[in-house]
């Protein structure tokens, strides 16, 4: 991460056919290619949150991503709200909860 960008977090919550069709996976990829760092994690309602933490830039790029998903998935809603605490590690993870 560049050290002159500000690290700003981001919690998404991703709706339509999301859960089964390797969105975890796709999301953790397009984040470490983007070297941002927090997790994704499948909600027991069907929909997926993502953690994630960068540059302004680095978030809007992994939205961007985000929005669109893996071929065979299907975003129906993007929720979106900044976070105010602190990137929990140095890289992104599927979290299994």
């Amino acid at each position: 991460m560049m050290a002159s960008s500000k690290q700003l977090g981001v919690r998404f919550i991703v709706s339509g056919r999301v859960q089964g069709v390797a969105f975890r996976a796709f999301t953790r990829r397009a984040a470490r290619e983007l070297k941002i760092c927090g997790w994704a994690r499948n909600r027991p309602d069907g929909t997926v949150e993502i953690r994630a933490w960068g540059s302004e830039e680095q978030l809007t790029q992994l939205r961007e991503k985000v929005q669109r998903g893996p071929i065979v998935a299907r975003v129906d809603r993007l929720e979106e709200e900044a976070l105010e605490t602190a990137a929990p590690g140095e890289t992104f993870e599927i979290v299994f909860s």
